[in-house]
């Protein structure tokens, strides 16, 4: 099976997640990148008038996998806006999908997070990974905007998210 690993990383924790993701199942490592910087003002932006960055690499270059495996933030309980390219090229071009994140979760849980993912690609995900980093800081049982932001995620807690992470994606019938 051939495995993209795409990702979109504002504090390069989910950047993390996914080298560690590809390195393990042996998968291309697709870094998104944006045309011009994001700042906390752009992205409060984007999200607030559903803003879509120009992004680079096109997302047609995806087309060559049975499995596209999405690492980005969750912003203001929305999917980060750079995969917004990616999610409208999947609703024209049905792909196997899923949606692995490392997000702040000061705010709480990310309830609509799996009807978005369906609404913007057209198609159920095969596999959700919504982790918060607010349940990875140990010290501070009640952290702050502030703490979960600049959390940097470890080698060890990359390897047990993608250890879940491909553990799930064992029990796919696509997979293998």
């Amino acid at each position: 099976m051939d495995i993209a690993i795409v990702s979109y990383s504002y504090t390069g924790n989910n950047d993390v997640l996914a080298e560690c993701v590809a390195r393990d199942l042996s998968a291309k490592h697709i870094k998104i990148t944006v045309q011009k910087p994001m700042t906390m003002g752009t992205i409060i932006v984007d999200m607030v008038f559903a803003r879509t960055p120009k992004v680079h690499p096109d997302p047609d270059s995806l087309r060559q996998y049975d499995l596209i495996l999405f690492c980005a933030p969750v912003w203001m309980g929305h999917v980060a806006s750079p995969l917004r390219t990616y999610f409208r090229y999947l609703k024209s071009n049905p792909q196997s999908y899923g949606f692995l994140s490392i997000s702040g979760g000061a705010d709480g849980e990310n309830p609509k997070l799996y009807r978005e993912l369906l609404k913007r690609t057209g198609a159920k995900p095969v596999i959700v990974l919504d982790q918060h980093i607010k349940d990875l800081i140990s010290l501070n049982s009640n952290p702050t905007r502030k703490d979960t932001s600049a959390y940097k995620i470890s080698e060890m807690e990359a390897k047990r998210l993608s250890a879940a992470a491909i553990k799930e994606i064992n029990k796919l019938s696509i997979h293998g």
